[in-house]
């Protein structure tokens, strides 16, 4: 999990401040300092939010040259024919990747496939290392796992963006010749909150290294990892000789077998079984100052930057994994029989049967069109990587609960009791499990509604100035509503009408152009009602999250029907044959879109919240305990709560790493 977390450390760059006792405004200043706060590139997505549907900016998708695509066509090749060697049931059985699996992926070049072949990787473009995820992650989700969290997130990405010339000449090849990598952001009581970090790293006196102290949890790779990339805060020491300001949230490249480095436990989950995920522990490493990335302070920059792109590889792996779902359920509805009939012929198993296929040529388009942006990078795409995410995550999902509703009894039974009893082995609840977790990886849904929802509301934010300000004086709003009002009275006449209530508007799309025109004419409806919530609730309209998450949805709906449109279009114009079954993917997407999107809208005022809101007060505080009785809490004596955690033994003493 990208994905990790220490609070079990004390440990803070200043000995006086508690990581603990951080305010509300300290954690909203820290994430705010972090975020990329200008456009200097344009952003489809963030026009949608905006009103201002500009499908130029997406269609047609930037394309890759023929010697990228002869180049990531022939490496698919090979994964394709490797992939078809390994076992995935023997992942799932051992709980773990075999090390022959993991010499396999190495020759083969995969740990370098967006490495530049400057430093002796493939240099493949997003849109091909997503490829190879798919097909890898359909043998076993946990190579998914394995692959992004060491070229995602891990040393390759930063190291790329951030790293001088001597740390890329470092630490790249190693990379690319299959040194695992892993990135140690999260701790105990630190996820999504990173100003109360606990993780310290104090310069020696001379400056030439830091003494790192702290806990990360869930560090994905982080068992078997030679590499990590981890976050830490070093403390205040003033101005430096630039005169820039020291200390703050900084990003290390360690080495994973440096002294007082230990791998504490192998953590065990729903799903991913063959992940190596643990609990690492930091006492008085000294690391080298030239492995700092960047400058002090700007670890949450990298961490934000990295996962921009690093993003993009749960889509690719979501679509895959809706395309086996498909695959089977498809299998399953022609040959099951019910009632003289495949039950595919039913209308309850082909409505589901509609939504996969449909979901599935959406998901695959939400992907390929954002990993093109991404390689071409003339968008600012980081709403896009998102969006992408978010709705990825949780739509691929929604296919793989179809297949086990539609496969019954043998969706819900283990591949291996199938096999024990004569069956083909389908993995469709191990399916189930295995996508739970993204999404919670690299952003929560919850986080990644809010995280979005900022970026959206930025133009109002901005315009706004102290009126979005929960402390400003009433002098304070007075002005700010002048400022304001000059934005708002050249912006708001432009989402009164548009080229959605044109009936020969984006014609060359064909029986498409009336959903683009919807996408047109939702996304000024879209920026309208965004306008009206910050006019009435105002600074308090972050706390509205409820609110906020469903006008991020909206976009992100009305983000997949441009992307299925685009992306048939192009397939129509490439080939004829499949150009028509992509029309018809696409259609039907949009339709099966279009009522989401007509119900989220009505959900924006008419909805429980309230209620919801002073209901879950009165569950925290207790009032309706008594409801709870009648049941036993098998956890209870079993262990400490978070705030008490204290490490315990390894629970595989032969997986248990220490380094002295």
């Amino acid at each position: 999990m990208s994905h990790n977390s220490a609070a079990e450390s004390t440990n803070t760059a200043d000995p006086g401040v508690d990581a603990h006792q951080v305010s509300a405004q300290d954690a909203r200043n820290a994430a705010e300092a972090a975020r990329e706060a200008t456009w200097e590139r344009p952003s489809f997505a963030k026009g949608l939010y905006l009103g201002d549907f500009e499908i130029s900016l997406i269609h047609p998708h930037p394309q890759a040259t023929a010697a990228e695509t002869e180049r990531g066509e022939e490496f698919l090749d090979k994964v394709k024919t490797y992939a078809e060697t390994l076992d995935g049931a023997r992942v799932e059985r051992e709980a773990k990747i075999p090390e022959e699996y993991l010499a396999g992926l190495a020759e083969l070049g995969v740990f370098g496939m967006k490495i530049s072949q400057e430093y002796g990787g493939l240099g493949l473009n997003l849109t091909y290392y997503g490829r190879a995820l798919a097909v890898l992650g359909s043998v076993h989700p946990a190579f998914g796992a394995l692959i992004s969290a060491h070229q995602s997130i891990g040393v390759p990405e930063p190291v790329k963006v951030f790293g001088t010339a001597a740390q890329k000449q470092k630490f790249l090849p190693r990379c690319a010749a299959g040194a695992v990598t892993a990135f140690l952001l999260t701790e105990a009581d630190v996820g999504s909150d990173p100003a109360r970090m606990g993780c310290a790293a104090v310069p020696t006196e001379d400056g030439s290294e830091y003494v790192l102290d702290g806990v990360k949890l869930w560090t994905t790779n982080g068992v078997i990892a030679e590499l990590v990339v981890v976050m830490a805060l070093v403390p205040s020491r003033g101005l430096d000789p630039a005169g820039r300001k020291t200390g703050g949230i900084t990003a290390f490249v360690v080495e994973a077998d440096s002294p007082g480095i230990t791998v504490e436990n192998r953590n065990e989950f729903m799903g991913l079984r063959g992940i190596e995920n643990g609990v690492t522990r930091f006492h008085q490493v000294r690391v080298p100052a030239e492995n700092r990335l960047g400058r002090e302070g700007q670890g949450l920059k990298i961490a934000l930057t990295t996962l921009n792109t690093g993003r993009l590889s749960i889509p690719a792996m979501s679509a895959g994994a809706a395309k086996w779902s498909l695959k089977i359920a498809r299998e399953w509805s022609n040959a099951r029989t019910q009632w003289g009939h495949p039950v595919g012929q039913h209308e309850a198993v082909g409505k589901k049967l509609a939504f996969m296929a449909a979901t599935t040529f959406a998901l695959e388009a939400v992907f390929e069109l954002s990993a093109a942006l991404a390689d071409a990078g003339m968008k600012d795409i980081r709403i896009e990587a998102a969006l992408a995410k978010l709705w990825s995550s949780e739509f691929s999902y929604q296919c793989a609960d179809e297949l086990v509703q539609i496969r019954g009894g043998r969706g819900y039974e283990k591949a291996q009791s199938l096999a024990d009893r004569g069956e083909r082995a389908v993995p469709a609840e191990q399916l189930l499990r295995d996508l739970r977790i993204n999404r919670i990886f690299e952003g929560s849904t919850e986080i990644m509604h809010l995280l979005i929802a900022r970026e959206a509301v930025d133009a109002h934010l901005a315009a706004a100035g102290d009126l979005a300000s929960t402390t400003a004086t009433l002098a304070e709003k007075g002005r700010a509503a002048v400022g304001a009002s000059g934005f708002y009275a050249k912006w708001l006449p432009q989402l009164v009408v548009g080229k959605g209530m044109d009936p020969r508007s984006y014609n060359e799309f064909g029986p498409l152009a009336k959903h683009l025109r919807f996408v047109e004419r939702q996304s000024r409806k879209l920026a309208r009602q965004t306008f009206y919530a910050m006019g009435r609730w105002q600074g308090k309209l972050e706390y509205k999250q409820a609110f906020l998450a469903r006008i991020v949805d909206i976009g992100a709906e009305l983000f997949a029907i441009s992307a299925c449109c685009s992306r048939a279009e192009m397939l129509r114009l490439k080939d004829a044959g499949q150009g028509r079954s992509a029309l018809a993917l696409a259609d039907a997407f949009s339709w099966q879109s279009r009522l989401r999107v007509e119900t989220l809208f009505a959900e924006l005022w008419n909805n429980t919240d309230d209620s919801d809101r002073k209901l879950s007060q009165d569950v925290l505080a207790g009032n309706f305990n008594w409801l709870e009785d009648g049941v036993l809490d098998p956890s209870e004596g079993t262990g400490p709560w978070i705030a008490d955690a204290s490490p315990g033994p390894s629970q595989r003493e032969n997986q248990h790493r220490t380094y002295r």
